[in-house]
């Protein structure tokens, strides 16, 4: 089936520490990164171009889960890992 578009767009709007009272800590967010943040978070042996975009899966108070290619893989990272994902701008 067709996802319907509109749907995607009405996101929540949350500060960062709304968020993490919500939902016991299962609550995480996405966030848009670039290589050269996720060479920071992973480390110097990290091969990732410093312009790439990524996209960042964080728990709700900050810690950084995974680091996916789409917003798509960073949203199945967020179930596998039993969270909830939110969108913060």
């Amino acid at each position: 089936g067709t996802m319907n578009t509109q749907d995607t767009k009405k996101t929540l709007s949350l500060s960062e520490s709304d968020l993490a009272k919500l939902g016991g800590g299962a609550l995480a967010y996405i966030r848009e990164i670039k290589g050269k943040d996720a060479r920071k978070m992973l480390g110097g042996q990290a091969t990732i171009p410093a312009n790439a975009r990524l996209f960042c899966l964080f728990h709700a108070d900050g810690t950084p889960v995974s680091i996916s290619p789409s917003r798509e893989a960073a949203v199945g990272s967020a179930f596998e890992h039993e969270l909830m994902p939110m969108s913060v701008h």
